[in-house]
């Protein structure tokens, strides 16, 4: 009978792979026109790098959704119609 100790790295059982945040889907950009981009994309780039360097747990949580609000209102702001003088 052979060793499972001594199983080579292709014979072992896979690392379970991290689960998938919820929320990224939220830091999507690359299907907003070109302005939006602009303004999303930074964004999702520190979504992912919260995810990848923090470990997952109630405050990184907190910190995405914060996130995901300040992006929702950074592209409100871009698209918002400009208020009238006097205002």
């Amino acid at each position: 009978m052979s060793d499972p100790s001594k199983t080579s790295p292709a014979e072992q059982p896979a690392a379970p792979a991290q689960p998938i945040e919820h929320i990224m889907q939220f830091f999507a950009w690359q299907h907003l026109p070109a302005d939006l981009q602009i303004v999303s994309q930074p964004f999702g780039d520190l979504a992912e790098i919260i995810v990848n360097d923090l470990p997952r747990n109630p405050e990184r949580t907190v910190a995405l959704r914060k996130l995901l609000e300040a992006k929702d209102a950074a592209v409100r702001a871009k698209l918002a119609k400009p208020v009238p003088e006097g205002r």
